[in-house]
């Protein structure tokens, strides 16, 4: 009888390091990797030489000096005996709000064109093709500086809303349009639970992420009926319940007033300004980046098989209903990845702001900052921290929304 028995193991030896495929690829990699290790030590090491013996070192305690200039528009207090590390915080803020209004628009405006470019009205999709090619194809700052040319010469001045012979007049007495930008009333609290102004809008946004996930366990608790019954119960007005009920008794308890802007000396006072330059890079990030999303909406659209539009037209599905239910919803699989992209263009595209004034986190610590105090290496590491900060921060909250779209195999 023969008795089978395992092969004796083999001892581990140097060699298999290279000539073993177990471990080859591990071997290279730790190479490449003590490689870059050593190049990027080596960098280090010979700019801080360098710098030491041109009487130079790195320090950023500059950040705690007065930085002694004004910045038009901000998001929280700030004046010209702030610090630097204000300034930049507030060039902070304002980058970010460029970028996550931009955002928002040019996602709208490119999934709107993207989809009436496979319209069947030769009209509008031609439209819309000309919209994407003109925009796409002419640099973003050409388009950030014709838009805030002609909004400083077309929109009316101030004193244009003065006087009984005034040429100009608020829209229902609560928005003022001007070529110094846009006034627009500004809510606050008159009886807020909190003495600082930023903790009660801490709690609307509480309040609004609650409501966010009522919702979504609302509609959850609406699918597992359906899958249990077939029927589906009307989730609409319990939803909007969710959403109206506790900001109608928020507001009411912490007394919601709106502060009017209105034309006091010679410009308006009040209410929430919102600048020229923030208009005119909003705007046009905004159009210049939907032309490529367009493109990409399009593409997903159109990587869908026609036998989904096909099926789902013949269960009597109206096309407005097979696109949002059937089309989009598998289309996104598509569009997510190159729409990150997108959105990191416009994170880093808004760096174009210095171009109309516009204090972003470029002009204030890159620019202004660095001008000052002459601390050009600290500023920029800075910079460079910052936006790779903010590309992967973005880049992974669209990956993990991409995970949750893409397509479940069993």
């Amino acid at each position: 009888m023969t008795t089978l028995t395992d092969p004796p193991k083999e001892s581990f030896r140097l060699s298999m390091l290279i000539n073993d495929t177990r471990y080859r690829s591990l071997t290279f990699q730790a190479i490449a990797a003590i490689a870059l290790t050593l190049a990027i030590w080596y960098l280090g090491n010979n700019l801080i030489q360098n710098l030491r013996a041109a009487g130079l070192n790195i320090s950023y305690a500059f950040l705690g000096d007065s930085a002694g200039y004004d910045i038009n528009q901000r998001l929280i207090e700030y004046d010209s005996q702030s610090s630097h590390a204000r300034a930049a915080l507030v060039g902070l803020l304002n980058t970010l709000l460029v970028a996550f209004l931009a955002c928002i628009t040019a996602t709208i405006f490119g999934v709107v064109a993207g989809v009436l470019r496979l319209s069947n009205n030769w009209i509008v999709s031609k439209l819309m093709a000309v919209y994407v090619e003109i925009f796409r194809n002419i640099p973003v700052l050409i388009w950030i500086i014709i838009i805030f040319t002609i909004m400083t010469a077309v929109m009316p001045g101030p004193r244009e809303f003065r006087g009984d012979n005034a040429t100009s007049s608020m829209v229902l007495d609560l928005f003022a349009f001007t070529n110094r930008g846009v006034y627009v009333p500004m809510p606050f609290f008159e009886n807020g639970l909190f003495g600082n102004a930023t903790l009660n809008w801490v709690l609307v946004l509480l309040v609004a992420v609650g409501s966010w996930y009522a919702t979504r366990a609302n509609n959850a608790r609406a699918a597992k009926v359906q899958a249990d019954t077939g029927v589906r119960p009307n989730t609409l007005w319990v939803n909007l319940a969710i959403w109206l009920v506790p900001f109608v008794v928020l507001m009411f308890i912490m007394g919601l007033a709106w502060e009017v802007p209105a034309l006091k000396g010679f410009n308006f006072k009040g209410g929430i300004k919102i600048g020229g330059p923030l208009i005119a890079l909003w705007f046009a990030l905004s159009i210049y980046t939907g032309a490529f999303i367009a493109e990409n909406v399009r593409a997903g659209i159109q990587a869908v098989s026609k036998g989904q539009t096909e099926a789902a037209s013949a269960l009597g599905l109206r096309p407005n209903k097979v696109m949002n239910l059937v089309i989009l919803p598998q289309a996104l699989r598509v569009i997510i990845p190159p729409l990150i992209s997108q959105y990191l263009n416009i994170t880093k595209n808004s760096s174009l702001a210095i171009a109309v004034g516009y204090a972003d986190i470029t002009a204030t610590l890159g620019g202004i900052t660095l001008n000052q105090t002459g601390r050009a290496i600290e500023c920029v590491l800075l910079l460079m921290l910052f936006y790779l900060t903010a590309s992967l921060l973005i880049s992974m909250a669209m990956n993990v929304y991409n995970a949750s779209v893409k397509l479940k195999e069993r």
